[in-house]
């Protein structure tokens, strides 16, 4: 190899690292920006959970419990809006709640941006409600097995639950089909698992963070889950799977590509070492 050559692999040996963080940060941004809807093989948990609102008649009710903060709004954001896009499409009634103090901000946002897609067809009060938070974690999860209207007497904007129509098909978790959690952390689906799930039989699913999908996974093996999206991997599957792609393909965009500039990276690093360690040998 000419000694030119050699010298110009040195100096990419020892170039800026500068480069390299510039190279991936565009890796990230490109794909942020132009989004290119790179296909994600759908894993069980996900068309489980998808199959499981699939076979909901219409005018199912379904039981949505949204327990994240805004630190977990990357993940979890994209999961309420995936799944209330999909309940809404299927024409299923839904009654929300929280259990976390800054979950119902996170859903308003969710159900602004979902029904200004459907033209606001969508009707308060007899398509969907929103319960709001309501303190006591374990002991609120337990008490709706008893009465979900005494443990939450009025909505999230204080309006006594007896003026909402969709409320008077409610009273306890038997009302409901189907539960579903989107959390990451206390109180969420374990406790549900442990404290609600078993006892009032329910069908539960869950969307979950990546930290949590662990130890949630043991709960979905023993049949105690009957479907999870793990992560904004599995919230991206499911947008697939509605034929909505959203902000988890895109994030998942991105992730994929600085994943690949990273692996090119190391094997050109590795290549560039040999070549030149061989050379000066």
């Amino acid at each position: 190899m000419q000694p030119q050559t050699i010298q110009r692999l040195k100096k990419l040996e020892h170039a800026d690292k500068r480069w390299v963080f510039l190279l991936v940060a565009l890796a990230v941004l490109v794909p942020l920006i132009f989004p290119l809807r790179i296909p994600l093989k759908t894993s069980a948990p996900t068309q489980a959970f998808y199959d499981h609102i699939e076979r909901l008649p219409e005018g199912s009710m379904v039981l949505l419990s949204s327990d994240y903060d805004p630190g977990s709004k990357a993940e979890l954001y994209p999961m309420t809006e995936a799944t209330l896009r999909h309940l809404f499409r299927r024409n299923l009634r839904v009654v929300i709640l929280s259990l976390w103090p800054a979950g119902p901000p996170m859903v308003e946002l969710a159900l602004e941006q979902v029904l200004a897609e459907r033209g606001n067809d969508k009707r308060y009060g007899i398509d969907w409600v929103n319960l709001g938070f309501k303190e006591g974690r374990e002991a609120v999860m337990v008490d709706m097995g008893r009465s979900i209207r005494e443990t939450f007497p009025v909505d999230y904007g204080g309006t006594p639950i007896e003026e909402l129509p969709l409320m008077d098909e409610v009273q306890n978790y038997a009302s409901f089909p189907l539960f579903i959690n989107l959390s990451v952390g206390y109180p969420g689906t374990k406790e549900y698992v442990q404290y609600a799930q078993s006892r009032f039989n329910l069908t539960m699913i869950a969307g979950a963070g990546a930290v949590s999908v662990p130890e949630y996974s043991a709960y979905l093996h023993s049949g105690q889950l009957s479907g999870m999206l793990m992560g904004i991997a599995g919230c991206g599957e499911y947008e697939q799977l509605i034929e909505r792609p959203g902000l988890a393909l895109i994030f998942m965009d991105a992730q994929s590509v600085g994943h690949i500039l990273i692996v090119v990276l190391i094997i050109v690093g590795n290549v560039i070492f040999f070549i030149v360690r061989r050379q000066e040998k």
